[in-house]
């Protein structure tokens, strides 16, 4: 029989290693995250993979006929974008159950984010 300062190391580490298995799984599927988007048209098809980087982009042949050179980039632009939001949001759900209580997803990875978020607050010596 274990004492229960070794039950407890090893509930401990166990802890540890499902959380690490965790970590490493969410790691293999955000490697694999892509959005494609189409305009409602079926003109334009974008595919952006999961840093938020154009992988492709596929035009109908029509799509010079129909479309002006700049209203062609600003409905590439309105894919990219949908594409790229996508991608973000898998990400965010994958992510969001690994942070730590109390540390909002947003403080890390938004647009926003700081240093601060990583660091512990100030400890106050008079306090």
């Amino acid at each position: 029989m274990a004492d229960p300062f070794e039950a407890s190391i090893e509930e401990l580490a166990d802890q540890v290693n499902r959380q690490v298995r965790r970590v490493r799984e969410t790691y293999g599927q955000l490697g694999s995250i892509e959005s494609t988007m189409t305009s409602d048209d079926g003109m334009i098809s974008v595919t952006v993979g999961p840093e938020g980087r154009v992988r492709g982009i596929e035009l109908n042949t029509r799509v010079y006929r129909r479309l002006s050179p700049s209203e062609l980039s600003a409905a590439l632009m309105r894919e990219i974008d949908r594409a790229a939001d996508d991608v973000a949001g898998q990400r965010r759900r994958l992510m969001e159950p690994l942070m730590p209580e109390g540390l909002p997803y947003a403080e890390v990875f938004g647009a926003d984010a700081t240093l601060e978020a990583f660091l512990p607050r100030p400890v106050d010596p008079a306090a």
